[in-house]
């Protein structure tokens, strides 16, 4: 409905009732445009095929269902694929995003050669499940397949998007002394590449301090625990940014300078820089090397998430009535809002190792993938392609969030059952109808989410196959 309506909107030329401070990238022809396009279409790439291993995974946890489908066996080997796709390639990918359009022309060459290697690893880590032999390892934040082909895959990726930092950091366009709203943007932007920077340097110091003969659990545990928590300051720093660009096009005004948002993303970014120190202090393998980058995500956190996300909720609330093109971006930031506060609210209910856990951190990352969802509705006609339509737009961005909350909600209700996490069919040991009931929830809210998912899918192919003149060419025509 009314695709020409958020065409409009999502032009760069203020309308007559925009906020006067405009939290929006200008969005350049040629190179630069397409290399944006390029991961864009990896990121809708990685979330479709992870919507394939969602299936299994939901269907192979379901009461009822779990028993007459075979697929418990492959639970683990669909949870790490997964996860792998729906979070680090996605989220990653939608990073390549922003920060190709943050970028000027230099080093190009750098950053297609990150966009074939991101592709190529993600291609390798899809057929790992069906040409290799390996066993899942369900390591935190990074699972892996211990098997050549998605080992392989999963370091092609990370090379690619070492090249893709690397060649973001160089091209950085400067942000100035008088910060606008764009100043603070592109801050933002600058804030997730150091993350990023630092969370490689913290996967590979890993690797290099680790000792041998650990065993695959162990092992995998290790490497990624530190990286993987400094990952997740580069997700929230990108969704401070997407949170920022939908309240602009949206008509949503902030009662905070671009000044007070560009000391947010510092303070956002500030906690990561305790890492190194975490590594000279205390071994990889410590105790205390464990703890202490717990309490820096737990604590450190959210020091910016809070009043970003009040000054956002009181935008909200004194928003003027939104055009039809607006309500689904809107839509977007508010479930973000809603599923983020959610996810952070599940963490300080975590006792023990059940489902809470995963009913915490899915509540965080769905957060950051509604803020992403709602952000490529917006790109997608600023960079040539058809608009998605306003009304299945707004039932897709509902129908995923409350598939998750349902989900979510059914983890925590199982969670005080003691139902404990990544485990399947018999394993899960659904004794009393509470426990049943509360999976049941789980898994229709995960099939509910999955629809939501898929949907999102369907609506970003048509856009792509409608594709258009970019918005530019078209005011040159008509002038």
């Amino acid at each position: 409905m009314m695709p020409e309506a958020i065409a409009r909107i999502s032009s760069a030329t203020p309308g007559p009732a925009m906020p006067a401070t405009r939290y929006v990238i200008a969005i350049a022809e040629g190179s630069r445009r397409r290399l944006a396009i390029g991961w864009l279409l990896l990121a809708f790439g990685a979330l479709a095929a992870s919507g394939v291993f969602s299936v299994l995974l939901v269907l192979s946890r379901a009461p009822g269902v779990k028993d007459v489908f075979p697929l418990v066996d492959f639970f683990h080997v669909a949870l790490v694929v997964h996860v792998d796709l729906s979070v680090l390639v996605w989220f990653l990918s939608f990073a390549g995003v922003l920060w190709s359009l943050n970028s000027t022309q230099r080093g190009l060459t750098l950053g297609w050669a990150a966009l074939a290697l991101a592709l190529t690893g993600t291609a390798f880590m899809c057929i790992a499940p069906f040409i290799g032999a390996g066993r899942p390892v369900m390591a935190n934040y990074v699972p892996v397949l211990d098997d050549a082909t998605f080992l392989a895959g999963l370091v092609i990726f990370a090379a690619g998007v070492a090249l893709a930092v690397l060649r973001g950091m160089a091209a950085v366009p400067r942000v100035g002394v008088v910060l606008d709203g764009a100043g603070a943007l592109r801050f933002g932007l600058n804030t997730s590449l150091v993350s990023a920077a630092v969370a490689l340097i913290a996967f590979a110091w890993s690797f290099a301090r680790l000792p041998a003969g650990l065993e695959a659990k162990a092992y995998y545990e290790l490497l990624f625990w530190s990286g993987g928590h400094v990952l997740q300051f580069t997700y929230t720093l990108l969704m401070f940014v997407a949170w920022l660009w939908l309240a602009d096009v949206a008509r949503v005004a902030l009662p905070v300078t671009p000044r007070v948002v560009t000391l947010l993303f510092g303070i956002g970014l500030a906690s990561v820089f305790a890492t190194p120190l975490i590594y000279l202090a205390y071994d990889v393998g410590s105790v205390e090397h464990h703890r202490l980058l717990t309490w820096l995500m737990r604590y450190g956190g959210g020091l910016a998430i809070v009043p970003l996300a009040a000054a956002l909720a009181s935008g909200l609330a004194r928003a003027p009535g939104a055009l039809a093109s607006e309500r689904p971006l809107r839509d977007a930031l508010l479930t973000s809002l809603l599923l983020f506060g959610a996810g952070g609210a599940i963490g300080f209910m975590i006792q023990g190792n059940n489902v809470t856990i995963p009913a915490h951190y899915h509540g965080c990352i769905v957060g950051v993938t509604l803020a992403l969802m709602g952000l490529a509705y917006d790109l997608l006609p600023r960079l040539g392609f058809g608009a998605p339509g306003a009304r299945v737009a707004r039932w897709q961005l509902w129908l995923y969030a409350a598939g998750q909350l349902m989900h979510i909600g059914g983890l925590v209700w199982s969670g005080g059952y003691g139902v404990q996490r990544k485990v399947a069919g018999s394993e899960q040991a659904l004794r009393s109808p509470e426990q049943i009931a509360a999976m049941g929830v789980m898994g229709l809210g995960g099939l509910v989410a999955v629809i939501g998912g898929l949907l999102f899918i369907v609506i970003a192919a048509r856009s792509l196959l409608a594709r258009r003149a970019p918005l530019a060419s078209v005011a040159a025509r008509k002038s």
